[in-house]
């Protein structure tokens, strides 16, 4: 080997380790950027958890994040319930709106979806439209006339104006998620099972049921989210502090006295957040795929 083909040989050498250094030193810095969002992202989530382990009095203008103190006093504070009403009530109230909601939701929603993917009928476009309409049309617009109708039909302070829209598929965000899932599915299915002498009915539930597991456990999921966060609704239509639901109770270690139990009032926001997190982590898998909302190729 020659002189110049030596020198050119430590030069490419000397360029790569410098290569090799300018892109560890990038993923220093990509990876110390992204640790710091983590921290501050994962922040509140760790106040709050660490502040049901201290007295009410350090919880509000204490900067320290860990407890000097120990105590499991705010979980059995929250666990004894507020207002002569038991946690477990607050608790049972919220899960029987938030599966029946996802019930509710998944059945009525499917069936609206396949009927505007799958079956030809006048004014469906029309109706398709109108109904993604809908999502721009603000909640806070249709409150009074809808709480005007509902004290009318005496469903003030049940549980009924909570539920009676999910199981009317009036949920257009889920519906529409359906319709896009479904018009990815080959429409040689239909022809398959038309030919087997199946009709709508069996073909919704043997074989478009099945195959829209991914939307459906996606609308299941942020059904279920939204249903037990939901403030709002509970508050409006609920009157009985026995039919109370989580979010309510929540508010209620505000209000209960001048000096708010905040402490309390932390652990019960724990404990609520566990049906939610445990909800997601079991579903979580199929979460991508529904919002994806990617179907068969033919």
């Amino acid at each position: 080997m020659s002189a110049t083909q030596l020198l050119v040989t430590s030069d490419r050498g000397r360029r790569r380790s410098r290569d090799r250094r300018r892109w560890t030193l990038k993923e220093v810095v990509f990876h110390v950027v992204v640790l710091a969002i983590l921290v501050v992202i994962l922040y509140p989530v760790a106040w709050m958890l660490l502040s049901t382990f201290k007295p009410s009095s350090q919880i509000v203008g204490n900067a320290e994040l860990l407890p000097r103190h120990v105590t499991i006093e705010n979980y059995e504070t929250a666990l004894g319930g507020i207002g002569g009403v038991s946690f477990w009530t607050f608790f049972q109230n919220s899960t029987i709106l938030a599966v029946l909601s996802v019930i509710g939701v998944v059945l009525s929603s499917a069936l609206a979806a396949y009927a505007f993917a799958r079956i030809d009928f006048p004014g469906r476009t029309a109706y398709f439209g109108i109904m993604i309409g809908t999502l721009l049309l603000p909640f806070h617009v249709v409150i009074i006339p809808q709480y005007i109708m509902f004290n009318a039909f005496g469903m003030v302070n049940t549980f009924t104006p909570l539920l009676l829209g999910k199981f009317l598929a009036t949920e257009a965000f889920f519906v529409f998620l359906m319709v896009q899932f479904m018009r990815g599915l080959p429409r040689e299915l239909d022809e398959a099972a038309r030919i087997d002498g199946a009709g709508h009915y069996r073909t919704f539930w043997s074989i478009m049921l099945p195959l829209l597991k991914p939307a459906l456990v996606t609308s299941a999921i942020f059904t279920f989210i939204w249903t037990w966060n939901d403030f709002f609704g509970p508050l409006l239509y609920l009157k009985d502090p026995d039919l109370y639901t989580l979010p309510i109770a929540l508010r209620l270690f505000v209000d209960q006295s001048s000096s708010a139990d905040y402490g309390g009032q932390m652990a019960m926001a724990v404990l609520a957040l566990i049906p939610v997190f445990l909800f997601f982590l079991i579903f979580q898998r199929y979460l991508v795929d529904g919002v994806a909302t990617q179907g068969l190729k033919g």
